[in-house]
């Protein structure tokens, strides 16, 4: 058994960032389901459920703006920090901000809004007092009460998200527009056969009445 809810997702901008782009950051048109994933588990993560999404819409104009923002070119290599875990902390784990960054452009979304339907089904990880109950009014009263794990992001950590729980039947009209927006990023899996590998996965994205419809969407690798 699964339990679903809606909530309202709005920012000033978004950058759900296109992977094929590396060094200038472009977004897509519409958010990935990996971000409105990400987006309600920084309100409620627990290994006992796991979040689907199974709608978006679109309730407001899809308009860009090109920007600039501050980067760095380089990141810890995850093998420093396994050596540091061994060694106890050998190995430079920091990156000097001021002597690695870069400012790039990007182009991102202004002035987002969407509602996101989504349920949630419990994983083997469940203990025997967790149950559906449970986990949907914990989800709620988190909501209602602007609780989260972590700041939830449009995309990016520049760009934070606004989260309102949606009840009643009082949530945003979506665009009227159809469109198609081609192949676009889906979700990663995690697989640990032969070895421990997030796979990223694809679907064809298409809009009709301003609303993305995943509940039957062909996930591919």
């Amino acid at each position: 058994m699964s339990y679903g809810f809606t909530v309202e997702i709005c920012g000033r901008y978004a950058l759900f960032a296109r992977p094929e782009l590396k060094v200038e950051r472009v977004s897509y048109e519409i958010p990935t389901p990996s971000a409105m994933r990400g987006i309600i588990e920084a309100i409620m993560w627990k290994p006992a459920i796991k979040i689907v999404i199974d709608e978006i819409a679109v309730c407001s104009e899809i308009k860009f703006e090109n920007i600039r923002r501050n980067e760095i070119n380089s990141k810890i290599p995850f093998k420093t920090e396994q050596t540091a875990a061994k060694d106890f902390l050998e190995g430079d784990l920091y990156v000097s901000a001021s002597d690695e960054r870069a400012q790039r452009a990007a182009i991102v979304l202004k002035d987002v809004c969407y509602t996101v339907t989504a349920h949630f089904e419990m994983t083997d990880k469940a203990g025997p007092g967790d149950n559906e109950g449970k986990f949907a009014e914990m989800i709620r009263r988190r909501l209602k009460k602007g609780q989260n794990f972590h700041t939830p992001y449009l995309g990016t950590r520049e760009f934070p998200a606004e989260i309102k729980l949606i009840e009643n039947d009082e949530s945003l009209e979506p665009i009227k527009e159809n469109r198609s927006f081609g192949l676009m990023f889906y979700d990663f899996i995690y697989e640990t056969d032969p070895e421990p590998v997030f796979i990223p996965t694809y679907f064809f994205a298409e809009m009709k009445d301003g609303i993305i419809d995943l509940r039957d969407v062909e996930v591919l690798r």
